[in-house]
């Protein structure tokens, strides 16, 4: 079996901000890591035939009642952003170039874009909002700039985004724990009952 959870999401998600907050415990308690992976998921509706929120008026008001209230059940702090769905490829970038020198900072950064969309309301869509949150870490702005601004990057991220759909990820969050897929915050129960007991 794999030591790994693989857990993909979508900084403009709201379940994903949800399940970021979630994840790690229940890794923690089944003995288990999680690798994250950022995606761009508006490639994935492409390729499955879905639509962006903001196309489906109903679902789209339900969506942000819904997150209210799983936020103040669940004790998280939330504020609906005043720009709602954003471009993520900034933050996924600037996720992927600081997981690679140090992937639990990596982790420490993804909360601080998050908070900064979900609690803050800045919009990280914003490539200026990004190297902020960069230079909180005591990174330097200039090579963060030149890095995300860099084809090899970008490419990496439609290289990872082609990966995870190839694997059958079509929305997040999504996650896969020894080869079986659950998707959404909502199968995290599910999901840790089938590390405590096995497959069912």
């Amino acid at each position: 079996m794999s030591a790994f959870i693989d857990f993909y999401f979508d900084f403009a998600s709201p379940y994903s901000y949800v399940a970021a907050h979630m994840i790690e415990e229940i890794a923690e308690r089944q003995k288990r890591s999680v690798i994250w992976h950022p995606i761009v998921i508006g490639s994935a509706f492409k390729a499955v035939g879905g639509a962006p929120m903001q196309t489906l008026p109903l679902r789209n008001e339900y969506v942000e009642k819904d997150v209210a209230r799983l936020t103040r059940y669940l004790g998280l702090p939330y504020e609906h952003p005043s720009a709602y769905p954003v471009p993520t490829q900034a933050a996924a970038c600037a996720f992927l170039w600081g997981q690679d020198r140090d992937p639990a900072r990596a982790k420490e950064f993804a909360h601080k874009v998050f908070a900064a969309y979900f609690v803050e309301d800045r919009n990280i869509g914003d490539l200026d909002v990004i190297l902020e949150i960069i230079e909180s870490f005591g990174l330097e702005r200039a090579a963060a700039h030149e890095a995300l601004n860099s084809t090899q990057l970008k490419d990496r991220l439609k290289a990872e985004t082609d990966l995870a759909m190839a694997r059958g990820v079509f929305a997040a969050p999504f996650f896969i724990v020894d080869g079986e897929p659950f998707w959404g915050y909502s199968r995290l129960p599910i999901l840790e009952k089938w590390l405590a007991d096995g497959p069912f």
